[in-house]
């Protein structure tokens, strides 16, 4: 514990500048999966697969841990511009000892405000906007991030949710179409969706399901 203490204990700059990059990187670490989830795509990319899945009603396939892997690359993919602007802006210069860290994180902020407000809805931002007593902004520059990141979030929800919507429409209509052949059989004791299930998977693999979500989720960022 004392030796960990001692590291800002010397007298040599490039020392304690050393061991402030090595506290700021544990930190961005311990932060990384907030950071992933609130400033990323990954929130509308993950929660639009899981209303995939649950249309199709395939239980747990496609498995939990390849969802996220999907939605993890596919965010990487996604981010990749935003995240080099950062690191050009940023870190490297930090690193570098070009720039402080509070220049840094100005730099790094305005590449995640600018992609951010893209995405976010001006009634969501002026909610938070008025509760937190900012007043008029000019620019996206003049909005704090306390407030672009919750309103980012739930805009993300309400397309997110507005797309598994419209995703779970057709295989609504092939599930009534089956309960209401069956009831016209007399097969009533037989679940429905033990029938359907077949066709909802031959629909979803004629049409190409799992490509047009994909391009849908792009062209919504790209």
């Amino acid at each position: 514990m004392n030796e960990f203490i001692d590291i800002f204990a010397g007298t040599d700059p490039e020392a304690v500048s050393t061991s402030v990059q090595l506290l700021l990187l544990l930190t961005i670490f311990s932060l990384a999966p907030s950071i992933l989830i609130l400033l990323t795509s990954f929130t509308r990319i993950i929660i639009v697969l899981s209303f995939t899945r649950t249309s199709l009603a395939t239980q747990q396939m496609p498995p939990n841990q390849l969802l996220i892997g999907i939605a993890l690359f596919m965010t990487f993919f996604i981010m990749a511009p935003t995240f080099q602007e950062i690191n050009e802006q940023a870190i490297s210069p930090l690193i570098n000892e070009e720039i402080g860290l509070e220049e840094a994180y100005d730099e790094a902020s305005e590449p995640i405000k600018d992609f951010m407000a893209g995405h976010t809805r001006q009634r969501d931002l002026a909610l938070f906007l008025n509760y937190s007593d900012t007043g008029p902004v000019e620019s996206i520059d003049d909005v704090p991030l306390t407030v672009m990141i919750p309103a980012f979030a739930i805009s993300e929800l309400k397309t997110a949710f507005t797309m598994g919507f419209l995703i779970f429409i057709p295989f609504l209509v092939i599930d009534m179409t089956v309960a209401s052949v069956l009831m016209s059989m007399g097969m009533m004791m037989l679940p429905p969706v033990m029938i359907s299930l077949p066709f909802k998977v031959l629909l979803f693999v004629l049409v190409d399901g799992w490509y047009l979500i994909t391009d849908a989720l792009l062209s919504g960022f790209l």
